[in-house]
């Protein structure tokens, strides 16, 4: 079952780029090496941007230039083990080891301070975004139609069993950063009470209003509502400048030796 299971959820697609002398390459904890691009603008804050399941990096490129642009920010995006031109196998220890090599990358060798640092996951990509936000202090997480774990949507379970992937409600309560959430109410892939109950997950000094896309599917909500989409990003952004760091991220980033 576990290999078929991971057949569903790492549906890695043929790559649709080739090597470039501008991908980065990262060195893994599981031993794998994976590509990476940074779109580098000067500005403040750079997100982690880590995509869906059934696409690659080459399918986010001129995505990650639009968002880099409007919200005038810096974008790292990293690919995972498995996919495109990757090494190794996908599962989900890798994706973590993935995005712990892009975080270490982003803060050890391009130089960017924690406290810059905002993770934004789609879809599967909030499971290694939430789990980087547990482990490491960032200065807030963007959650894009994000799951609750991956039976809850394979099954339409509300509870954790056994062998489930990427729980993001079981951790959210660990994840100490302010979160913002956007998710469509009808959204067939990942359903709309995925995010209605991860946000009441969150901690009182980590929660942001979320943004709930009126008749929003699960691909289309920076297209069929991009003015929100866009709007309300930019307005979280603007709001991190004034807000102070909640003390349990301070506290998370002292641990750490930060």
């Amino acid at each position: 079952m576990g290999s078929a299971l991971s057949r569903v959820v790492f549906p890695a697609p043929e790559a649709t780029y080739a090597w470039d002398p501008h991908w980065i390459w990262l060195n893994t904890s599981s031993h794998e090496v994976i590509p990476a691009f940074f779109i580098d603008k000067g500005a403040k804050y750079t997100l982690i941007f880590s995509h869906g399941n059934a696409e690659d990096l080459g399918s986010v490129i001129e995505k990650m230039r639009e968002v880099s642009h409007i919200l005038d920010v810096n974008v790292f995006a990293y690919e995972y083990t498995g996919y495109g031109m990757s090494t190794g196998v996908a599962s989900e220890q890798a994706f973590y080891a993935d995005i712990h090599a892009a975080y270490s990358y982003l803060k050890d060798v391009i130089g960017v301070p924690w406290q810059r640092i905002v993770p934004y996951g789609w879809s599967i990509g909030s499971g290694p975004s939430v789990h980087l936000a547990t482990q490491r202090p960032v200065r807030a997480l963007v959650l894009q139609s994000p799951l609750l774990s991956v039976y809850r949507v394979a099954m339409h379970t509300r509870v954790t069993l056994p062998g489930d992937m990427f729980r993001n409600r079981d951790r959210m309560g660990d994840v100490a950063c302010p979160t913002f959430v956007i998710h469509g109410t009808k959204d067939e892939t990942i359903p709309f009470w995925h995010a209605e109950d991860l946000v009441l997950q969150c901690r009182a000094e980590c929660y942001y209003p979320p943004l709930f896309v009126k008749d929003g599917g699960h691909c289309d909500l920076d297209k069929t509502a991009r003015d929100d989409f866009y709007h309300y990003l930019l307005k979280f952004l603007q709001w991190l400048d004034k807000a102070d760091c909640p003390v349990g991220l301070l506290e998370l980033a002292e641990q750490r030796g930060l």
